[in-house]
């Protein structure tokens, strides 16, 4: 086994095999917990890198297939190993620019679509010199346009597509899922702690549905004594337990 290879405990006996370059944190838990998967879905994690939203996922519910996609092949490594190691024989990774993925992946067929997208578009701010790193953070490997798109054409109808970004580019996001006809159906902003501004938006969105947007109140991640508030720990569960 690589050495630069660590295992990420993640509750009830699973983990997630992470790197230097590819691994998670508290937006990807938040996402797993927003989609609410059902027994039976059939999911496809765009952006996957170590497979860590599909896995939180299957620790909970037993899906009837999922796929991870990713461009960077050590991502699609980690995320197989992983994989192996949790004996999720109905999960694959694979390794492909979202634009090319016809053969590869089933389109109109999914129930679920999940994606933790890079936040930044291409060029804004400073990128990484680590091309893991940059393409993590920002839309060097496709837009979020190009991502909606795709994901629209993988669900099928009445299928959902769930997704977190920062909250100044929500209106883009729900423009964009509106324009390829996936209509945004729940949100829900994510604060520090009361008073604070929100620093990630949840955004579920079904394919060919009616409009009505439902605005879920405000996750708060700490307390005022500065401890994990009661549903912060709820929504860690079990992966909060394994590091305590």
């Amino acid at each position: 086994m690589d050495e630069s290879i660590k295992f990420e405990p993640l509750g009830n006996g699973k983990v997630a095999a992470v790197s230097k370059e590819h691994t998670f944190g508290t937006d990807a838990v938040l996402l797993a917990n927003f989609c609410r998967a059902k027994a039976g879905d059939k999911m496809i994690d765009l952006g996957t890198g170590c497979g860590i939203i599909p896995f939180l996922v299957m620790r909970d519910k037993s899906l009837k297939s999922c796929v991870g996609v990713d461009i960077s092949e050590s991502a699609v490594k980690l995320a197989n190993i992983g994989a192996r190691e949790n004996g999720y024989k109905n999960f694959c990774a694979v390794c492909s620019d979202i634009s090319d993925l016809k053969g590869k992946v089933a389109f109109g067929c999914h129930t679920l679509v999940t994606f933790n997208p890079p936040y930044k578009a291409a060029g804004a701010g400073i990128e990484s010199k680590d091309p893991a790193i940059r393409t993590a953070r920002h839309e060097t490997a496709g837009d979020m346009e190009s991502h909606i798109s795709v994901a629209a054409r993988l669900l099928q109808t009445g299928g959902r597509l769930c997704m977190c970004q920062r909250p100044e580019r929500a209106a883009e996001l729900i423009s964009l899922m509106s324009r390829y006809g996936v209509e945004p159906k729940r949100m829900r902003l994510v604060a520090k702690c009361v008073g604070e501004k929100p620093w990630l938006v949840l955004i579920e969105g079904k394919r060919c549905a009616n409009t009505g947007l439902i605005i879920e109140p405000t996750l708060y991640v700490y307390d005022k004594e500065n401890n994990y508030t009661k549903e912060m720990i709820d929504i860690y569960g079990s992966y909060k337990a394994e590091h305590l």
